[in-house]
């Protein structure tokens, strides 16, 4: 049973929303950081949001800021990323990811864990934005 599942991802036009989840099982992610990063073949992995499940504090890349917003359930041990106004360079495989390391945190801190990839990964899921 994978850790963690994300679900959601799909094909939309420019401008179309989305939204994608991640689900943990076997896992609690109280006091942890957990987001998402994107990645397109042959480009760099990019972290695109980082939340703080202790107090719901966020961070984003500033690429979706304005755009995205990544949210939680703690009762469901879900994370959610809801994206807005999509564009074609917002394509890619997004996975979620949740910090090996629990305690003490805040939003900026969590995007920091995730853009240096701490933590266990989802399998990912596909957004496309065609234009």
């Amino acid at each position: 049973l994978r850790l963690l599942t994300e679900s959601g991802g799909g094909s939309v036009q420019t401008g179309g929303s989305l939204r994608i989840s991640c689900s943990a099982s076997r896992y609690n992610f109280v006091s942890n950081c957990m987001g998402w990063f994107r990645q397109v073949p042959g480009k760099e992995r990019e972290a695109v949001a980082g939340i703080y499940t202790g107090d719901g504090t966020t961070d984003y890349a500033s690429s979706v800021k304005g755009r995205f917003t990544i949210t939680q359930d703690v009762g469901k041990n879900t994370v959610y990323l809801d994206m807005a106004d999509l564009r074609p360079d917002d394509s890619g495989v997004y996975t979620c990811m949740a910090d090996t390391k629990k305690g003490e945190g805040s939003g900026p801190y969590c995007y920091r864990r995730i853009a240096g990839g701490f933590g266990y990964w989802g399998q990912g899921t596909q957004v496309t934005v065609s234009s």
